[in-house]
């Protein structure tokens, strides 16, 4: 039943609705592995965000997860060409394929690098009727040359909100993170490894629970009102 429309003279009743628990049941599960696309932000010769990510990788793997890493070398700044470049189409053809993420930055001046922000630039808000990011799932980690900080996992988290992504609780902050990989690349045992196998396990979790039903998580009442205004208005001048 909807609300009383006397009661909300602000509601537009019509495109008022109660939750539908059946709706958070989706009756077809997919059956395939999850999707994730793992993007890290510095270009260095022995980057950490990319040990880290490439650590996340196999444990996902591991978890059952399909999982692809994008390589940002050769990404141009935002503006400074067209979607059509080469490392662009690839960008966004993996954000389309992946149903959930996990972005890994070092922290440099207080901020995710300019590199990790200019992945998350060139991912699309819409494509056509297509939100490439909107009810994705996200983790957020960092790596810092020094002491612990969470800087850049805080921003990422902002701009997970503005691109309507699902981003898990957990995080990762990595300090000191040239000293925590051995000279084969892989990751330590430490408390920083598993808090890593902590978020990857999360990440999966919710990206199952989410992924079928994701489409009604994000479904708003601003935006059924405003398709609901514009159908009327071109009803009517269809009529006149």
């Amino acid at each position: 039943m909807g609300p009383q429309t006397d009661a909300f003279p602000a509601l537009a009743a019509e495109s008022f609705r109660m939750t539908d628990v059946a709706e958070l049941r989706a009756p077809l599960r997919s059956t395939h592995a999850p999707r994730i696309l793992l993007l890290y932000g510095s270009l260095r010769e022995r980057s950490f965000s990319r040990l880290v990510v490439e650590e996340s990788a196999r444990l996902l793997q591991a978890l059952g997860a399909e999982v692809k890493v994008f390589n940002p070398t050769g990404l141009p700044l935002v503006d400074d060409t067209s979607v059509n470049h080469p490392k662009v189409k690839e960008l966004r053809e993996l954000t389309l394929w992946s149903e959930g993420m996990v972005w890994c930055s070092p922290e440099r001046h207080g901020a995710m690098t300019g590199v990790m922000k200019t992945q998350i630039d060139w991912l699309p808000l819409s494509e056509g009727a297509i939100r490439p990011t909107q009810g994705k799932t996200l983790a957020v980690m960092q790596v810092c040359g020094g002491s612990q900080s969470f800087n850049a996992v805080n921003q990422m988290r902002i701009l997970g909100r503005w691109m309507r992504m699902l981003t898990i609780p957990n995080q990762s902050s990595v300090a000191k993170a040239f000293m925590e990989f051995g000279d084969d690349n892989r990751m330590k045992p430490s408390s920083y490894y598993d808090r890593i196998v902590d978020v990857m396990e999360e990440l999966v979790k919710f990206t199952l629970l989410t992924r079928d039903v994701s489409p009604y998580l994000v479904d708003r009442y601003s935006e059924r009102k405003e398709t609901a205004a514009e159908l009327s208005k071109r009803v009517n001048q269809a009529s006149i």
